[in-house]
């Protein structure tokens, strides 16, 4: 695709949007209020959007390579304390998807640069998970599984922070760990114990929220 196609794209979806509403920029300006934070992967492959069937102003997106929740990272604090404490969300969501070429490139033993230090916290999730990782013998199996571990630990870090313990406590905010099957197209829930997570790591996370 050249970029004058996106302009012409542009002025079609336009044409498309006034068509079927001719008040829907208006109603689009007026503000948001979404009830989810997805928290997503920057893959160009992984459309938020559009995997999901939502509509402008429905969720409020952060994307990053391999999902990540960092605690020193200002962005995604950033975008994790507005969703939650000025928008309201009552959904925080990390989305991995398989074939994620982050997580991936984290497993590779050679020198990546800049990105050496922001994917090794997923090398760090492997350190979390060795033993059940080394069991799996497939190697594409593995490497889905830690895509999923990586998802579950992301989520775990949302739980360390302040405003998900706040939100939690004062209106029941949930998190939600999901993984997209980019073979298939189909979201997948985790369905990751929680419960049983917390009791292991409140007595050390817990900010008395």
């Amino acid at each position: 695709m050249e970029l004058k196609d996106v302009f012409k794209n542009n002025e079609k979806w336009i044409a498309d949007k006034l068509a079927a509403d001719p008040d829907y920029f208006n109603k689009l300006s007026q503000g948001q209020n979404p009830d989810i934070l997805y928290i997503g992967c920057s893959d160009s492959r992984v459309t938020a959007e559009e995997l999901m069937g939502v509509q402008p102003g429905e969720v409020f997106i952060h994307r990053n390579i391999a999902n990540m929740v960092i605690s020193i990272d200002v962005n995604v604090m950033s975008v994790l304390n507005y969703a939650i404490k000025h928008l309201k969300v009552n959904h925080v969501v990390v989305c991995g998807h398989y074939c994620c070429g982050g997580v991936k490139a984290a497993m590779q033993s050679k020198d990546l640069g800049i990105l050496n230090p922001w994917l090794r916290n997923v090398r760090d999730v492997y350190r979390l998970h060795k033993k059940e990782l080394n069991a799996i013998l497939n190697e594409d199996n593995r490497y889905n599984r830690l895509i999923e571990l990586n998802v579950q630990e992301q989520c775990i870090n949302l739980i360390k922070t302040a405003a998900v313990q706040q939100a939690h406590k004062e209106r029941g905010l949930k998190v939600h760990g999901w993984v997209f099957d980019i073979y298939t197209g189909k979201l997948i829930d985790l369905k990751i114990d929680f419960d049983r997570i917390l009791k292991d790591i409140m007595e050390i996370y817990d900010l008395g929220m």
